[in-house]
């Protein structure tokens, strides 16, 4: 899977944009501020529909105009198809070869992206929720039912946490219609808590081996910590989880919230009995967290049968020379990858010269060098 040509209308600094790619390794250069994360966030929406930095969608378009259009010839195999995003104000439309797309879920896993940003320590150092939001969109673009279950959970848990008010409230003393949406949300959230877990059993597959090889360090894995403690094969999981549920009622309604559940889920990333949250350094929070992406890229070869699409974003920066050299052999043109730098001494003269170079200033990008064997 390769990303062709992008097209920008109105968004972020770019009023016009068409760009054509290489599939195999491309690295944008120039200075701060010119437009190199803004080109990259836009290939992201492109994929997930919406931005990697939380952005509200109407934030992305242009300050001069009133709507914004992404557009992207994605190749896969022999086939080539258009994506296209329009966002206004009121309305975002999502289109596929033109014919527009009713169902995000329809969209979210055609297009698979994989990004790191200098912000992705956060994916270590911050909230539980940033990690649940990660493997949202990851597990999304894994798997279409996983977007559907969790739209359905969450508009499940939306119910029961309002109807939660009214029991507190005196509104209502029906203690039924709770057990009905709760044995609901227990279907939809057993899916959940599958998913998940099978999803960081196979990033542990690859990301340990990954760390290895760029800090030498043995042993890193990630640990997937449910909000309830479950044996996922259990065959009464079901039964189990209504009853736990039942236990926190009165505390469910005297807080007005459902108090356990995947929306309370986190994972925790350990370099042997280190938390590296807790403990870990910031350059080895940095490399845990490229190994999470690397691995990804093995996940998708491997269990979806297709390469996703590498965006680094500024992080040769941030890597000593031996970690740079290390990462290199992560990087090859089966894997479309699109680089940004500010400056091209960071980056090994090899991997310049396997790359097709684009220099950016002012949201205008001009290619410098073709790969010599592209394509």
């Amino acid at each position: 899977m390769y990303i062709k040509k992008i097209k920008l209308l109105n968004f972020r600094n770019y009023s016009k944009l068409n760009f054509t790619l290489t599939k195999g390794i491309n690295i944008i250069y120039g200075d701060n501020a010119q437009g190199k994360t803004n080109l990259l966030e836009s290939i992201y929406v492109l994929g997930v529909t919406k931005s990697h930095r939380n952005y509200i969608d109407y934030n992305l378009i242009n300050s001069f105009s009133e709507y914004l259009l992404i557009e992207g010839n994605i190749k896969i195999d022999q086939f080539e198809d258009k994506y296209n995003i329009y966002i206004d104000k009121n309305k975002k439309i999502l289109k596929i070869n033109d014919n527009i797309v009713k169902k995000i879920s329809d969209y979210i896993s055609n297009i698979n992206i994989i990004i790191f940003y200098p912000e992705d320590l956060d994916i270590i150092k911050g909230s539980p929720q940033i990690r649940r939001n990660f493997i949202n969109i990851e597990l999304s673009q894994l798997h279409k039912n996983y977007y559907i279950n969790l739209c359905e959970y969450n508009k499940i848990l939306k119910m029961r946490n309002i109807y939660l008010k009214k029991l507190n409230k005196k509104i209502s003393s029906d203690l039924n219609y709770l057990d009905t949406l709760t044995n609901y949300l227990v279907e939809k959230e057993i899916q959940i808590y599958k998913l998940r877990k099978k999803f960081i059993n196979r990033i542990n597959e690859f990301c340990g081996e990954i760390y290895k090889s760029i800090t030498n360090l043995d042993n890193f894995h990630i640990v997937y910590k449910p909000n309830f403690l479950i044996e996922i094969n259990n065959e009464d999981i079901k039964e189990e989880i209504i009853n736990e549920y039942k236990s926190k009622y009165d505390l469910d309604i005297k807080l007005c919230s459902t108090t356990m559940g995947p929306h309370k889920d986190d994972i925790e990333f350990f370099l042997g009995e280190k938390n590296l949250k807790l403990y870990g350094s910031q350059g080895q929070q940095r490399v845990g967290v490229l190994a999470l992406k690397l691995s990804e890229i093995e996940l998708f070869k491997k269990y979806k049968n297709t390469t996703p699409i590498l965006l680094l974003d500024d992080i040769f920066s941030e890597l000593d020379d031996v970690k740079k050299n290390n990462l290199l052999r992560f990087i090859s043109k089966d894997v479309q990858t699109i680089i940004t730098t500010t400056d091209l001494s960071n980056l090994n003269e090899r991997l310049i010269n396997n790359s097709k170079l684009f220099y950016i200033k002012e949201g205008k990008i001009e290619k410098i060098k073709e790969v010599k064997k592209d394509e």
